[in-house]
Order: C-alpha cells, then structure tokens, then sequence
C-alpha cells in the first residue's frame, strides 16, 4: 500500500483526506482487477459463446412457413418458357375450308356436321372409312407470344393432312372426309388430336396443316382464320416409319429426295420457327407415336 512520511502530524483534517483517497484507491483497483477478469474471460472464448449463443439464436428460432404453390389448369403450360411466332404458310391446295373448290363446288367441310372431333381416323359425312398407318396422338398448345408465351384457352384449331399413301380427302380421295377434325383450346391452351402419321408425296416435306380461329363459331363459319400454317415432320421418325414400305408404299422413295431447307414451305423459315414448328415424337410404329407441339400466336 502507497505510504509517505510526510502524511504524519498534519492534522485531522489532512487524515481525513487521505483516509478518502484510500478509499477511492481501493475502490478503483478493485474496479481494475474486475475488468482484467473480463478479458481473461473473453480471452478465453467468452465473445465466442455469445457468437455462439446468438447463432443458436437464429438457428432454432422457428421459421416463417413458405406457402406452397396450389397448382392451376394451367400450370403445365406456364412451363413454356420462350416460344416465337410461328410462319404463317400457306394452306395449299386442299384445306376444304372455304377458301377454294374441288370439282367446281366450294369444299368447305368445316360448316359439316361432326368436324368438331378428337379422332379424325374416320370419314364422317357420305362414308366411315377408317384411315389406316401408324397411329399418332399430337397435342398442340397454343400460346400468345406477346404475352411471356401464355396459353390461349378457347380458341379453334382445325387439322388436316395426306393419308398414308399422300392423299388428301374430298380432293384426291373425294369419296372420304376422313384426317380432318377441329378441336377448342382448353384452360392449358391444349389440344389433342388421334390421327396417322401422314405419307409423303412427291416435291414436299412431310406436313401436317393446321389453321387457328380465335372462337369455335369463326372456325365454323370458315375464313376466318386468325393463323393458317403446317407442322414439319421429324426426319428420324420419317425415316423410321416409311422403312414399312407395305404400308407406306412410296414415302421412302420420295422422302429420299425431299430436305427441309429447301422445301417451298419450310425453307425460308428461321431455325427458331422450325424448330417449334417440328413436333417432338416418342414411341414407335407398332406401339404408335405421342407428339407434342408448340403453336406460337401473335396477337
């Protein structure tokens, strides 16, 4: 302890003022010798367990549940992520919609009876002929490429194409009304077709025609059709299937001489619209064909 000779025989009131600075004295190394505890401690890991506490903290504090998503009908759809518009091509010569004649009358089968239908194998107006070839069920979605590729529900899409032999019904075969057929855009914007793979005929790529309405009353009254174009065949499945040549009996021949990028249709196209405009085919000729297709609509 602090101690001076000087401090003896100055009075009391000089005692009593080192008495009080004793007492401080003591006071603060008391208060010196707690804080260098602290140290110690932190030193030590303390400000590591309070990180520690405070990650706990966080970790097991309870979490804000996420709502989980409700599908919608249209759900399948919104996973078209990008699409374009797709060409508009000609219907050429045997769309049976109004817009031309076979045997000097106006072919419009549209305005029939029945063409609203799924299954377009059969005839359905003057005969029931079932077209016969490797079966092919083709969904095509529709979407609007203005609108982030959204799907368009209530719209009309009528389908036709050659028969298995490159014919077509009411024109080259006039007797038959069959592989033609309009079905409605659902809340997916889908629509689904059973159908044949169609034949190849000579000085053309394998097609499938279509025309979009945007209501089934205007595709009923005939030409009104918001986007008429055509569906390329894959080459790998054209292949495959016309090696059947009993039932395909010249498609093989004429595919040989045919390419895509010098088709009269196809030919001028951009990759980007080929390629949505090629549906994607799974299966085989025996077990029959599921294809999808992507039909991009600027409105």
């Amino acid at each position: 302890m602090y101690h001076d000779d000087h401090d003896h025989d100055l009075g009391l009131a000089h005692d009593l003022q080192v008495m009080e600075r004793m007492v401080q004295r003591r006071r603060a190394l008391r208060w010196f010798a707690g804080a260098g505890t602290l140290a110690l401690v932190a030193g030590c890991g303390g400000s590591g367990d309070a990180e520690t506490d405070a990650t706990t903290a966080a970790t097991t504090a309870t979490p804000t549940p996420t709502p989980t998503p409700t599908p919608s009908a249209s759900s399948s759809s919104s996973a078209t992520a990008s699409c374009v518009a797709d060409a508009s091509e000609t219907g050429g010569p045997y769309p049976a919609d109004g817009t031309n004649s076979s045997s000097g009358s106006t072919s419009n089968v549209l305005t029939a009876t029945g063409i609203v239908r799924s299954d377009i194998r059969a005839s359905f107006l003057s005969s029931t002929t079932v077209a016969t070839g490797v079966q092919v069920t083709l969904t095509l979605t529709l979407v609007d490429v203005n609108q982030s590729c959204a799907p368009l529900a209530g719209y009309a899409i009528y389908l036709w194409h050659c028969d298995r032999q490159g014919l077509y019904s009411l024109y080259t075969v006039a007797a038959e009304s069959y592989l033609r057929g309009v079905q409605v855009t659902d809340s997916n914007g889908q629509v689904t077709f059973t159908t044949i793979f169609p034949g190849c005929y000579d000085g053309r790529w394998p097609h499938i025609h279509f025309e979009v309405f945007s209501s089934l009353a205007n595709a009923l009254g005939g030409r009104y059709a918001t986007l008429t174009s055509q569906l390329a065949l894959p080459s790998s499945t054209c292949a495959t299937v016309y090696a059947d040549t009993a039932t395909y009996p010249s498609s093989a021949s004429n595919f040989a001489r045919v390419a895509l990028s010098s088709d009269n249709v196809f030919g001028d196209n951009t990759t980007a619209q080929n390629t949505q405009m090629t549906p994607t085919f799974t299966g085989t000729p025996t077990a029959g064909y599921a294809a999808t297709a992507v039909i991009g609509l600027a409105r």
